[in-house]
């Protein structure tokens, strides 16, 4: 017997029993784990939840967070099992679609993390104005909005015979008045401003909103009035617009904004991409293998 093959014999046994001793470390590591719920034979364990919550979550939240995130996590896995059994799955195909979705979530992430770091918030007013100028056509109403006063009141409420008189006045003690009273006794209200609001939403909940042609309501009437069983409705219409017509700036300000904030983070994460394309080809972090 050569000493080669003699020292193998001695060595089998330890190995064996590394091999074991390496194979009942990892069961009982495994077995360390916490399980917190099953689906059939696959378990989901305490650890798995490690993110859920932060130090700043009640201890409410939390719970509800895991409640939810537990019973979430059997569902699915219930849903996994039945699909196993009933089609088949080609998993080296669902394999490929998971790294897919994890390779974009975590170019997501750092794309919100630059984009974080690096817009500018700041819009300028001519920003603004040459947005809209130059794109009109993307602001024509679907409504009918106006800038107005509208109040509601019960019947029995007290003074209402001066409550036009205040909706006409300029004077700031009385238009103050007006907003106390309202305040006080009215069920509904918007004073006029500089807001724009779509008419519908105005007068919601009154027999204004059941005109039939609203078009020709609010160019006939600046000031209307009218009631129901417990209520008393007052208007005052200062301006208006009609549907299918160009919407004002001010009433689509907000999305104007929105959109050239979009805009900038589209040239971020686009701006992003070709920077780290770019220091990768430099560097030549990668390359592509001939077939």
């Amino acid at each position: 017997m050569s000493k080669i093959f003699a020292y193998g014999i001695i060595m089998m046994p330890f190995l064996l029993g590394s091999c074991d001793f390496l194979q009942m470390k990892k069961e009982e590591k495994v077995s360390a784990r916490k399980a917190i719920a099953r689906a059939n034979d696959t378990y989901l364990y305490q650890d798995d939840l490690i993110g859920l919550a932060t130090e700043k979550t009640s201890k409410e939240d939390s719970a509800a967070r895991v409640t939810a995130y537990v019973n979430s996590w059997i569902r699915k896995q219930l849903l996994i099992n039945e699909a196993m059994k009933k089609i088949n799955i080609d998993e080296a195909e669902v394999e490929r679609k998971v790294l897919e979705y994890r390779y974009s979530l975590i170019g997501y992430e750092y794309q919100n993390y630059y984009i974080r770091q690096n817009l500018n918030g700041e819009i300028s007013e001519e920003e603004i104005q040459n947005y809209y100028k130059e794109h009109l056509d993307n602001f024509i109403l679907k409504q009918n909005i106006v800038r107005g006063t509208f109040i509601k009141v019960g019947k029995e409420a007290p003074r209402i015979g001066k409550i036009k008189e205040l909706m006409y006045s300029n004077k700031e003690k009385e238009i103050e008045e007006l907003k106390s009273y309202c305040l006080r006794f009215s069920t509904a209200y918007h004073l006029s401003d500089s807001t724009w609001m779509e008419f519908d939403k105005l007068v919601v909940n009154s027999p204004l909103a059941e005109i039939p042609n609203k078009i020709q309501f609010l160019k006939s009437n600046p000031y209307y009035e009218t009631n129901d069983a417990d209520f008393l409705y007052f208007l005052r219409i200062n301006a208006y617009q009609i549907s299918d017509n160009v919407s004002p700036l001010e009433f689509v300000r907000e999305d104007v904004k929105n959109i050239i904030l979009n805009k900038r983070k589209v040239e971020l994460a686009r701006e992003l991409e070709e920077k780290v394309y770019e220091n990768a080809t430099l560097q030549k972090d990668f390359e592509v293998f001939g077939n």
